[in-house]
Order: C-alpha cells, then sequence, then structure tokens
C-alpha cells in the first residue's frame, strides 16, 4: 500500500507522513531501549492489534526508521530496532512528553502503566546535570534503567551489564510528579523524597545541583 501523504511542501508536513500514524511514535518510544522482539513489543503496547502493530512496524521498514535482523545463534530470534535516523526521533519524544505532561494529572482507571515509560522524563532531566553514566530506578510500578550520553538510551528492569552509577528508589506518587514535571528529581531528591545510592560525578551532581531556575 502506498504510503498517505498530506502533500504539503513544509517539513512539518514531510516528518508526519511518516510519523503521524497511530502508535508509530510508541513503537519509536520502545525501540529506543534496543532490539525487541515483536511479542515484546506487542506486550509493551497494550492496545495495538497485532495486524496493526506488523503494519506500522512494516512502515517503519519502508521509511528507514527501524530494521529487522535476526540475532546470532543460540537465541536465533528475530527483532526490530532504530536506524540512526529512528534514534534522531528521541528528542521528538521528549518534547511531546514534556508538553504532554500535564495530561497526567489523574490517572485513569483505564490507564495502562509500564515502569519504563518514565524513562524518557527521566533522562531529560538526567541529562540536564551535564555528566554520563547509567541510572537505575525503582518505583512502585517496577524497575527500569536509563544511559546518560549513550545508546540505547533505557532499559526496562535493573541495569544487568554491571554495577550502575546510581540508583534511584522512590515511590509512585514522586514519580507521577517528576512525570507531569510537577517536582524535578534533583528538588525532590532535596526534599528526602528519592533516595540517591552512589558516590560518583553523577550521584554527586543529583545531590548538589541546584533546580532549574534556582
Amino acid at each position: 500500500m502506498p504510503r498517505r501523504s498530506y502533500d504539503q511542501y513544509c517539513a512539518a508536513a514531510r516528518a508526519l507522513d511518516v510519523v503521524g500514524d497511530r502508535w508509530t511514535l510508541l513503537i519509536v518510544r520502545e525501540l529506543l531501549a534496543g532490539p525487541r522482539r515483536y511479542t515484546d513489543l506487542h506486550a509493551d503496547l497494550p492496545g495495538v492489534s497485532t495486524d496493526m502493530l506488523a503494519t506500522r512496524l512494516k512502515d517503519m521498514e519502508r521509511d528507514g526508521l527501524a530494521v529487522r535482523r535476526r540475532l546470532a545463534a543460540p537465541a536465533s530470534a528475530y527483532v526490530y530496532e532504530l536506524t540512526a535516523r529512528g534514534r534522531e526521533l528521541l528528542p521528538v519524544l521528549q518534547a511531546l512528553g514534556e508538553w504532554g505532561a500535564p495530561g497526567l494529572a489523574e490517572r485513569r482507571p483505564t490507564d495502562a502503566v509500564r515502569a519504563h515509560w518514565l524513562a524518557l522524563p527521566f533522562l531529560r532531566q538526567l541529562a540536564e546535570l551535564g555528566e554520563p553514566g547509567v541510572v537505575e530506578v525503582r518505583l512502585d510500578e517496577g524497575e527500569f534503567h536509563v544511559r546518560v550520553g549513550g545508546d540505547p538510551v533505557y532499559g526496562e528492569g535493573a541495569y544487568a551489564e554491571g554495577e550502575p552509577d546510581v540508583r534511584i528508589a522512590l515511590d509512585a506518587e514522586v514519580g507521577g510528579e517528576v512525570a507531569r514535571g510537577v517536582v524535578g528529581l534533583v528538588e525532590a531528591v532535596r526534599q528526602g523524597r528519592a533516595d540517591v545510592a552512589g558516590e560518583g560525578a553523577l550521584a554527586k551532581a543529583l545531590r548538589s545541583s541546584r533546580p532549574a531556575g534556582a
């Protein structure tokens, strides 16, 4: 099926030709965690049908946002991963998340929740501290880790490739406030509402940096 187009000579319209369809940017959000199997993508995109997910992934391959490849033995499973062009959508998703944050004021009974969906707003605030490193975050809903200054930019669950530079623990209320932009991560640490473990430069920045605008 040919790609639908707005047929407008405008950069925003051209971008929406590629990523404006339903589910595309949320698939990008999931693939920012690195290569994912189809079944894992489907599990972390509640509400998407199998046909729709397959269609969107094919569209993303066609448009140069993602590729499908086979893992080496013994895994031998097929995974999808972002291309360099697809990874360039990270700041787009972060800007959309920042703009949409006020809409998180109240969790609806029908809302699905995954801990790693908070990774991108956490990553944005951590990156502002100017120190690279891996941060493991523990919430009531589960764990995820973010990689400041590296790729993939986040991962679901605890960091399994060694010792993280920082561990942060906070409850669901504070996590939601950080995601909504009601409180900054540094501010939550200073208020004693988030516990930080670690001794490197990134941990020290979390404990000592002033909140934005201070």
